[in-house]
């Protein structure tokens, strides 16, 4: 698919759906809000067993679909006036390619937000330190971070969808308060 059709399916995308999803992401601009967005849809669930960080032929990835709803993320954030100032994503290719696909920025791994599916006993030292990255900032900056859905479980206790994006507030001690969710629909 080319950027045209990326377009494409934003304008047909139902005037409601554009309305909330502008009404949810300029959420963004207010002091201390970031975004938890679970990668866009990629068939599966986990890795393979051969799985390999650095080979993208090893893991899930991102289904054609789930490549339309990470662009169409990106027009509707584009689109909303939200403001991102920091593009951070696990080190998994579905994650990368999201946030690649959506353009709102230069995309920077952040280990912390890698999957922990596999190895839950990295939980509590990864939430810890994305809850400190995040209360790190200044207030008036604003993370946007592509994740997996059992990073997003663990900060805000609540089961995410394909693509979903938690606008969370975070407060100077880490703490995570979920403010808004949507999900953008699959291209």
């Amino acid at each position: 698919m080319d950027r045209r059709s990326f377009a494409l399916g934003a304008l047909l995308a139902p005037l409601a759906l554009r309305e909330a999803t502008a009404s949810v992401m300029s959420r963004l601009n207010e002091p201390r809000t970031h975004a938890l967005m679970r990668h866009a849809l990629a068939p599966g669930t986990g890795d393979p067993a051969r799985f390999v960080l650095e080979d993208c032929s090893t893991q899930r990835n991102l289904s054609e679909q789930g490549r339309a709803q990470a662009a169409l993320t990106g027009e509707m954030l584009r689109a909303s006036g939200a403001r991102v100032d920091h593009l951070w994503s696990s080190q998994w290719c579905r994650c990368l390619d999201t946030a690649r696909l959506m353009e709102v920025g230069t995309v920077v791994e952040q280990p912390a937000l890698n999957s922990f599916f596999e190895n839950r006993a990295t939980e509590p030292a990864q939430s810890a330190e994305i809850r400190r990255l995040l209360a790190s900032l200044p207030s008036e900056e604003t993370a946007f971070c592509v994740t997996h859905q059992v990073n997003i479980t663990a900060l805000t206790r609540s089961g995410v969808s394909s693509g979903e994006i938690f606008v969370v507030r975070v407060d100077e001690r880490g703490t995570v308060s979920t403010l808004e969710r949507i999900t953008v629909p699959l291209g």
